[in-house]
């Protein structure tokens, strides 16, 4: 069984899961037994951090990586975590470790600003610590799923400059791009492609975007889009096998034509794109560069 979002987020479902220990504020608790209050930073305003991560045979994979950007975000907006990275990835493991997990996880680690006295954005509402959340599933890709590819379509919803939002802090607060995913479901497609304010293509609204053209792998200049850790590591990897990967301004009507096209994310890895605003993505070559850069990826997850 699998669920039936058709994104590239999509995911075998796993029974499991009903029954997982969560981590809540200082305390372990069974999955239904998990609450935060409704007067918590995070309900209230999405006023928070997170990280996903993954478990892959025993590993927690780029977890240096995972802890720089939610301690560097939390530190930009003035969030004390309350805790140490080693202490915070000691809870990690103590999660996975009372839930027996060692393979197939996917683990969703938040922090709130913590509880406020009253409903209100003002931070000096604060009663107490941060609050802190870490949910571990057990969550594999649906092959099938992900073998289907995605078709995208582009939202009107702009991904902002970093005076509006920066992307670049992984933040709670999501609603630009749930707007833009609705606007993509409600058009037919799995997901939205969204564009930068000046009209190149920057991201989609919860996964990096790549497309390729003549051999050369192509992504956003990173202004506008998120500072996607998989993202960082497809690019590192392509350069490394001697591919030439270039960040740049690029166009819709450059995507409609590219080779091939795909999305990069946490869990999904590499996941192809197959059609963008009723246009195939056809790659007209004898080779797939995506296919050779997942490969790529699927040994960096073996270590």
């Amino acid at each position: 069984m699998t669920n039936t979002t058709g994104s590239s987020q999509s995911y075998v479902v796993d029974t499991r899961n009903e029954d997982v220990i969560v981590y809540v504020d200082g305390e372990f608790k069974p999955k239904h037994q998990a609450t935060v209050s409704i007067f918590d930073s995070g309900f209230v305003l999405g006023d928070g951090v997170w990280e996903g991560i993954r478990l892959v045979d025993g590993r927690l994979i780029a977890l240096d990586e995972h802890m720089e950007r939610l301690y560097q975000g939390a530190a930009s907006i003035s969030l004390d975590i309350g805790v140490t990275r080693e202490a915070l990835v000691g809870l990690i493991r103590e999660t996975l470790e009372r839930n027996d997990m060692h393979d197939g996880v996917h683990i969703r680690l938040m922090v709130s600003r913590g509880l406020k006295s009253t409903p209100n954005q003002d931070p000096r509402f604060l009663r107490g610590k941060a609050t802190i959340v870490i949910v571990a599933e057990h969550k594999v890709v649906d092959k099938a799923a992900k073998a289907q590819g995605l078709t995208l379509f582009t939202s009107t919803f702009r991904c902002s400059s970093p005076d509006v939002f920066d992307l670049r802090l992984n933040s709670h607060s999501r609603l630009n791009f749930i707007q833009a995913l609705i606007q993509a479901i409600n058009a037919g497609a799995n997901e939205a492609l969204m564009l930068d304010p000046h009209g190149f293509v920057a991201s989609c609204n919860s996964t990096n975007f790549f497309i390729v053209r003549d051999g050369e792998l192509w992504t956003s200049t990173g202004r506008y889009n998120f500072n996607g850790i998989t993202h960082k590591t497809v690019m590192r990897l392509a350069r490394e096998a001697g591919i030439v990967v270039r960040e740049l301004d690029f166009t819709l009507a450059q995507t409609y034509t590219a080779d091939e096209a795909f999305v990069t994310g946490t869990l999904g890895g590499l996941t192809p794109v197959y059609r963008l605003d009723g246009h195939a993505i056809v790659n007209r070559r004898d080779a797939s560069l995506m296919q050779r850069l997942a490969a790529l990826y699927d040994d960096y997850l073996r270590g």
